[in-house]
């Protein structure tokens, strides 16, 4: 027997967390917003993504509490939530570094 139960709700967030992470056109808009807070116009253009798939994904993001929105006159400026978001695609940029062969040869998620 286990000493201890694995709680199945925080299990559900964090999985959430990591599906939010998960799509590489909120990857993206995050990556964008990472040095620097912008519009959506702006995001369209370092990201190359179209204006309703960007202004979609934000939504999700700030569903989910990556991102926030501020609207200043006519613009609305999106910029990460926490400065822990960006700590998070550091981290994993190191981490992938490391286990980059694995990632890559892995079948399971194409």
């Amino acid at each position: 027997m286990l000493p201890f139960l694995l709680d199945t709700n925080e299990l559900a967030a964090k999985a959430k967390l990591f599906r939010s992470l998960g799509d590489g056109s909120r990857l993206k808009i995050l990556e964008s917003l990472r040095d620097a807070p912008h519009t959506v116009s702006e995001i369209v253009g370092i990201t190359g993504l179209s204006q309703p798939n960007v202004s979609n994904h934000l939504r999700c993001l700030r569903d989910c509490g990556l991102a926030t929105a501020e609207r200043k006159g006519r613009h609305v400026i999106y910029r990460l939530s926490d400065d822990r978001v960006a700590d998070l695609l550091t981290l994993a940029e190191s981490l992938l570094a490391d286990v980059a062969r694995g990632v890559y040869q892995c079948t399971r998620y194409e």
